[in-house]
């Protein structure tokens, strides 16, 4: 981010350097960023031990449908860990939605996990609890400290590839052998 634009709509990438528990070898949405706000976040690779069902019953909230029960959900970051959000692509009308792009919508509504458990829910859905969030200035100071990288959002990594092998995968799709990574940075 060179020119001040907008990471909204990009991947945020952990270093290997990056060693703060919360967020080491994390990949996060970009949900929003401007430089008068800061940024807001959800990792999208860090599953919890709770499944979809599980989240379900506490919302009591009806499913029938096992397979969609047994979904992981993640760890979206460590702000407001008892809020969910629901990750999908684009469609269907929800009480409370943020477009984060063309392709890929938040939703925040009980609704859209209503119809998940009904079987009627967005295509390519997850779920995560809590979200990361940067001050004002903060994730661009972090970026010139070489904390992350950030590359514009892939859907084939969002929607399509197993939560704990997208992290080296980026690193694979940048053509980075991550093992002969320096966990030293610098700057020319």
């Amino acid at each position: 981010m060179s020119d001040g634009s907008s990471l909204t709509n990009h991947l945020l990438v952990a270093m290997p350097s990056l060693a703060d528990p919360e967020f080491s070898q994390t990949v996060t949405l970009v949900c929003e960023h401007s430089l008068e706000r800061g940024a807001l976040g959800i990792v999208i690779n860090k599953p919890l031990s709770m499944t979809l069902s599980e989240v379900f019953q506490q919302m009591n909230i009806d499913s029938a449908d096992p397979l969609i029960g047994g979904r992981a959900v993640l760890r979206g970051g460590p702000v407001h860990r008892d809020r969910g959000f629901v990750v999908h692509r684009n469609g269907g009308r929800w009480d409370s939605s943020h477009t984060v792009s063309s392709a890929v919508q938040v939703t925040t509504s009980r609704d859209v996990l209503a119809a998940m458990a009904r079987g009627e829910g967005p295509p390519d859905a997850f779920i995560a609890l809590g979200y990361a969030g940067w001050e004002v200035g903060q994730l661009e100071r972090e970026m010139r400290d070489n904390a992350w990288i950030s590359l514009p959002l892939d859907e084939e990594i969002l929607f399509q590839m197993p939560f704990e092998d997208r992290w080296h995968a980026v690193w694979r799709q940048l053509g980075v052998d991550i093992g002969r990574m320096s966990h030293i940075a610098g700057h020319a």
